[in-house]
């Protein structure tokens, strides 16, 4: 279901072009905003089709690059509130009234750069099962397995000590490998078509680190901003101890239905 250019939030990109499929991944809202539960910020969400025997199936993907591994609550919970949020999101837009068949299966995945020891080189995928307490009954499996949080973890070992998915990802992302010997790399040992497009994009994930905690401080901000404007401190102590601009911070009480108290 992913790209080759690895951008699903760009826009319409078709899934697998040399093949004629019409299978499509679309970009989404990177957005969650309700009038009692806040705003949500995403890192990347986007829509993708997969294919299935009978007709493809379409989920909704998050994914969350993150350097602190105890942020101060345990990072599982949030992912699945980030399931949860794009669950309750799809009312009045996927979904509307009782139409409960339409909601669609949804994906949370955190890429942490920072883990500790025993979660380091570690994917662990958390989902929905049946459990029989009494009796057998069948329920489709689509109609339950409809979040799954997932936690990718890396570590600080050089990516050649590594295989598959992490190897990749500890590369790009983690190792101070040349970009041209990454490119190099990506092409000879995951067959991956190094386009200049691709080139591009390897670029920026090679300085994912930092943008990782500018996002985090970013993010960190706003929800500041929002415990503020909800105890209805004066917009210039809010620039004063977030160094956002005025502008900034009425766009955030804006967006969440909260008064602004001026000067």
């Amino acid at each position: 279901m992913w790209s080759r250019a690895g951008t699903p939030d760009v826009g319409t990109i078709v899934v697998e072009p040399d093949g004629g499929s019409p299978l499509r991944i679309r970009n989404e809202q990177t957005e969650d905003k309700t009038q009692h539960e806040g705003t949500v910020f995403y890192d990347i969400r986007f829509t993708a089709l997969a294919p299935r025997s009978d007709k493809p199936i379409e989920l909704i993907i998050n994914i969350e690059a993150q350097n602190d591994f105890h942020p101060g609550y345990p990072l599982l919970k949030r992912a699945i509130y980030y399931c949860s949020r794009m669950i309750s999101s799809q009312y009045g837009t996927i979904f509307t009234k009782s139409h409960y068949e339409k909601i669609q299966k949804v994906y949370s995945i955190w890429i942490c750069t920072e883990p500790t020891k025993e979660w380091a080189y570690s994917i662990t995928r958390y989902r929905m099962m049946e459990e029989h307490l009494e009796g057998q009954p069948q329920a489709s499996h689509e109609d339950y397995d409809l979040l799954t949080p997932i936690l990718v973890c890396l570590g600080k070992k050089r990516y050649t000590e590594l295989h598959g998915l992490l190897k990749m990802l500890n590369m790009v992302l983690l190792d101070d490998t040349k970009l041209q010997d990454k490119l190099q790399t990506l092409k000879q040992e995951f067959d991956i078509e190094i386009t200049p497009h691709l080139e591009k994009g390897v670029a920026k994930m090679c300085n994912l680190s930092e943008g990782i905690e500018r996002r985090g401080i970013e993010k960190g901000k706003m929800e500041d901003i929002l415990e503020m404007l909800k105890d209805n401190l004066a917009l210039s102590k809010i620039a004063l101890y977030t160094k956002m601009s005025a502008d900034i911070i009425r766009k955030v009480a804006k967006d969440n239905n909260l008064p602004v108290r001026e000067g």
